[in-house]
């Protein structure tokens, strides 16, 4: 069970009981409270994944968090309103964070990302959040987002400029992706797999960008 202190409690103290958690919990496995963190989702799964990067530059899993609600089904986000949530990649700063939000704590992803606007894809407040209530955001349990948010606040304090947010429907292996050739979404997964296979490889985040209105990945 994950200790938290709840919605009766401001940032401060939700910051200063976590932090002395986390960082005990990080000290275990050889990690630094305020290191770089990159954060992978994964819909069919519903997990949500916290890397921390290590003193060889190498990203180490940190936690694994069950997502207890999502928007939607499969495939990306579309259009406002359509309660689905996004698939893609996306960068979280500071002015991302919210501590006083309604769903306890949380951040926006920043949809739509580039790649989203050349799809003329639509949406706005995508965020992962507490409260397990989602209309197209991620939303964890409050003891979960209570970590997750200090993690990346601690993060970007630190000198992260931002912390990348790899969002998938599933695993995408060639097995899973041939069992979806048929989907309307298969040439778009397709596209997010060199990014997650790059990671797989190398542990280290790749940098994605948007050229010609493709993702573009470069592997470190």
């Amino acid at each position: 069970m994950i200790e938290h202190l709840g919605l009766g409690a401001d940032i401060s103290e939700i910051r200063e009981f976590q932090s002395a958690k986390l960082t005990r919990a990080l000290t275990d496995k050889d990690l630094r409270f305020g290191a770089p963190v990159f954060i992978r989702i994964f819909k069919e799964e519903r997990e949500l994944e916290i890397w921390v990067e290590s003193t060889d530059g190498t990203y180490v899993l940190f936690k694994n968090y069950p997502i207890c609600s999502f928007s939607g089904s499969l495939g990306p986000k579309l259009r406002e309103g359509d309660r689905q949530s996004p698939e893609g990649f996306y960068r979280v700063s500071k002015a991302a964070l919210n501590p006083n939000s309604a769903y306890h704590l949380s951040f926006n992803l920043g949809f739509p990302n580039a790649y989203d606007r050349a799809q003329n894809r639509t949406g706005s407040h995508l965020m992962v959040h507490g409260n397990c209530l989602s209309v197209g955001c991620y939303a964890m349990t409050d003891p979960a987002i209570e970590e997750i948010y200090v993690l990346v606040e601690a993060a970007l304090s630190n000198g992260q400029s931002f912390v990348p947010v790899h969002a998938f429907p599933f695993h995408p292996t060639a097995i899973r992706l041939r069992q979806e050739s048929h989907s309307e979404w298969h040439d778009f997964w397709s596209k997010l797999a060199p990014a997650y296979h790059a990671f797989e490889t190398t542990r280290r985040p790749p940098d994605v960008f948007v050229a010609n209105n493709k993702y573009r990945i470069s592997a470190p």
